[in-house]
């Protein structure tokens, strides 16, 4: 009798630890990416809702728009207009006579030569910008996909992404992917900062456009030298461009700084 219970509890046993071992060997490994250990998807899912543009309105016609500094280290090249408001024109600084193919815009006459004031317009174009800005950080979607950390490596297709902290391209280059449409509009929420380090590209494929890409920044942007970047940066705070960056788009800051360094900006 004590012989047969034994036997029955070994093999309770055995059971037991084969069960385990099974269940380990089919949980998956614990993510160790960044965002609070969330990993991005090797391959972006293709999303089935279509995101509208993010209308900027007046805040549309600037390559660069700003609210307490716009400043500049020789040489760049600045393809669009330039506005700061509501800091005085004196805060645009470092810009050389042939740097902006386009006009520079000051709340008071206090700008750099040539400049127009336009208190009344600058006023508007940043409100359309802080419209713009509450549209697209409060866009959803029932296909989100959410991104963390690097970004570097992936392709994005047309529709809406979302961190809940930081962004960065890092290792890898990024490619958006529009899969054969123009119109395809490509929306990226960031809580916090994106940063794009040095030498690090933004490609375009599929027929995307740069005027079709948004970056909503929760706090910062900064693109390291040479970068390479496109779209619409729509930043609550400041943007910073370091030397030898090439940009496609804009750079939209609602609160404080856009500072450039030896770079090249066009709006699309």
């Amino acid at each position: 009798m004590k012989t047969k219970n034994l036997i029955t509890t070994f093999a309770i046993a055995t059971i037991v630890l084969i069960a385990g071992c099974s269940k380990d060997k089919d949980s998956p490994a614990p993510s160790t990416g960044g965002g609070g250990g969330y990993v991005n998807p090797t391959v972006i899912p293709l999303q089935t809702q279509v995101q509208a543009t993010v209308n900027l309105q007046s805040a549309g016609g600037f390559a660069i728009l700003a609210g307490s500094l716009i400043s500049n280290v020789p040489t760049s090249a600045v393809t669009g207009n330039v506005g700061l408001s509501p800091s005085a024109g004196s805060n645009v600084t470092g810009f050389g006579a042939n740097e902006i193919v386009g006009i520079v815009y000051t709340a008071d006459a206090s700008g750099p030569a040539g400049s127009v004031p336009d208190a009344v317009g600058l006023t508007a174009a940043k409100g359309d910008l802080t419209t713009a800005y509450n549209d697209a950080a409060g866009r959803t979607s029932v296909d989100m996909v959410l991104l963390a950390g690097n970004i570097g490596g992936l392709t994005l297709t047309p529709g809406l992404y979302k961190s809940s902290g930081s962004l960065e391209i890092s290792t890898g280059n990024l490619t958006f992917d529009a899969r054969g449409n123009s119109s395809a509009v490509f929306i990226i929420q960031i809580a916090s900062t994106l940063n794009v380090e040095t030498n690090r590209k933004v490609y375009l494929q599929g027929g995307a456009l740069a005027e079709n890409i948004f970056w909503q920044v929760g706090t910062s942007a900064t693109l390291k030298s040479t970068a390479v970047f496109k779209g619409n940066i729509l930043a609550d705070q400041s943007i910073s461009v370091n030397t030898g960056v090439v940009i496609d788009g804009r750079l939209l800051a609602r609160i404080a700084a856009v500072t450039l360094e030896g770079s090249t900006l066009t709006k699309p």
